[in-house]
């Protein structure tokens, strides 16, 4: 069953709230709703970016603020839902930076922690009430398919990303009858400034854009999960599902590291 939600589409004047829309998946998702026709309040805390995005388009609304501030996203929060009800919230922050245990970073672990599931968290807690008491909208979480299994490197993000797969079921489970509608997004390797570090070749590479278009198409079906490159994603659904012993050493050897 792929038809988890109810399907958005028809963007024009749909009102949505990007969070980490400077750069990356987040701008790009921005700038393909607003070519079709959306209102998109652009949240990250480059400003600069997020005002060269609102001049560029005339329904582009930037919204600086840090993420890890209760007390700025709690605002922004405010000055939003005030203008009038939200369609869709995307959370599309994130925090990466390679990391084995042989290199532990307590510092860069509790970073990946704070931005990447703390922050999600602190979204929630200013979009969960006034969405039920609109009765509809919907919230997707950008995670990634580093969630889906223990990898080389990934130490610090793959953990936080586990952590946003399950908020997101748990989530579902508990607002599907609301009226309020739940996906969770697990990319593969997209290129962007958070991928730049990788000193690996990245399978199945796919370009920003690439990725927007794929999350709106998931949104406009109605999906629960929206991954993608498929040939990619798939292979990893496979691999989670194999014995322990049997899935470190595929990877190991898929990997080299």
């Amino acid at each position: 069953m792929s038809s988890l939600n109810a399907s958005l589409s028809g963007w024009t004047g749909r009102r949505v709230w990007i969070v980490g829309a400077s750069s990356g998946i987040g701008r790009a998702t921005a700038e393909a709703l607003l070519r079709r026709g959306a209102v998109v309040f652009a949240s990250a805390r480059n400003a600069q970016e997020l005002q060269v995005l609102a001049q560029a388009h005339p329904w582009a609304i930037a919204k600086p603020l840090d993420v890890t501030s209760a007390g700025a996203v709690a605002g922004a929060a405010r000055d939003i839902f005030a203008a009038g009800p939200l369609d869709l919230v995307v959370y599309c922050a994130g925090h990466y930076k390679p990391m084995r245990a042989t290199a532990f970073d307590i510092d860069e672990a509790l970073r990946h922690l704070q931005v990447n599931y703390a922050a999600a968290l602190v979204l929630l807690d200013a979009v969960l009430r006034p969405l039920l008491a609109q009765g509809r909208g919907h919230i997707s979480l950008v995670s990634s398919v580093a969630g889906y299994g223990g990898l080389p490197n990934s130490l610090a993000y793959g953990p936080t990303k586990a952590a946003l797969i399950n908020l997101s079921q748990a989530l579902y489970m508990d607002l599907q009858a609301s009226g309020v509608g739940v996906s969770v997004v697990n990319p593969g390797f997209v290129e962007t400034p958070l991928t730049a570090p990788n000193r690996f070749r990245m399978p199945a590479l796919v370009t920003a854009a690439e990725a927007a278009e794929a999350m709106i198409g998931g949104w406009e079906r109605g999906e629960f999960e929206i991954h993608f490159p498929k040939r990619f994603t798939r292979t990893l659904k496979l691999l989670s599902l194999l014995p322990f012993g049997l899935y470190q050493w595929v990877v190991r050897r898929a990997t080299g590291l």
